[in-house]
């Protein structure tokens, strides 16, 4: 079982495009055309089986949010930030 970060932990580590929203991370992804921001879901998608660690996604006309947590843990843990930053590496 992964540790639950505090606040102030998980504030130094996350990136830039991405905010803490209680015990969630956060990022919303623009784009110009809704299908585009379908296969961007669709890639996250798969990035996450490859981590076994599954994310919340939000598709919406021009914009993709994306949540993390680790629910089994209560809140945010090192998996969230790594695969936050496999988005960010990716996307």
């Amino acid at each position: 079982m992964a540790e639950v970060l505090s606040p102030d932990e998980v504030d130094r580590q996350l990136g830039a495009d991405w905010e803490r929203d209680g015990d969630e991370i956060v990022r919303v992804y623009e784009f110009d055309d809704y299908l585009d921001g379908v296969a961007f879901a669709a890639s996250v998608g798969e990035v996450a089986e490859e981590e076994f660690h599954h994310p919340e996604i939000t598709i919406r006309y021009e914009a993709v949010e994306v949540r993390l947590t680790s629910h089994e843990e209560g809140g945010i843990t090192e998996k969230d930030l790594r695969l936050a930053d496999l988005f960010d590496d990716e996307f």
